[in-house]
């Protein structure tokens, strides 16, 4: 287990209820910006999790207390876990993590140097093994796309989700 993680991993902390449920009542916080540097390290998918995780936390999304807090959380979690993965797969590895509150939307941004573009694999074919990273990220954002560096070299992948209500 990382010594990051406040919780065992899957653990995404105390059920609703327990303690620290009036903390993730809070309204979600308002232009906040938290950046992880990614490039060079080992471990990368769960250092971005960790880092997810830990912010969530701090804005008050965790621990849950409702099931649809709960499900806001561990969509973040795992679409958090995709971008920075696709990033290790195809493209050279992730150069940092951004997590960006606008208070109803949280935008998540992983930039690399690769130069290729993500998309969906067409058709999707759920029975095989692999390729659902991007259609994941797809089915559970309200909108994602990549940003191309002004010097050529790498790209942004970001991906919005809805804050929970």
């Amino acid at each position: 287990m990382s010594t990051t993680r406040p919780y065992p991993p899957g653990d995404l902390g105390p059920e609703p209820g327990g303690a620290g449920a009036s903390a993730a009542q809070a309204a979600p916080p308002v232009g906040q910006i938290r950046r992880l540097r990614l490039a060079g390290t080992r471990g990368a998918v769960a250092r971005g999790r960790d880092f997810a995780r830990q912010a969530l936390h701090d804005w008050g999304w965790l621990p849950a207390a409702s099931a649809d807090r709960r499900a806001a959380a561990e969509d973040v979690l795992l679409v958090v876990s995709e971008l920075v993965t696709n990033a290790c797969l195809h493209a050279e590895g992730p150069e940092e993590l951004r997590l960006r509150s606008t208070g109803k939307v949280l935008r998540l941004e992983v930039s690399d140097l690769g130069a290729g573009s993500p998309a969906p694999r067409s058709p999707h074919r759920p029975g095989r093994p692999g390729g659902h990273g991007m259609f994941i990220v797809q089915r559970l954002c309200l909108d994602w796309g990549v940003v191309r560096n002004a010097d050529g070299t790498g790209k942004t992948v970001w991906a919005e989700l809805a804050a929970p209500s």
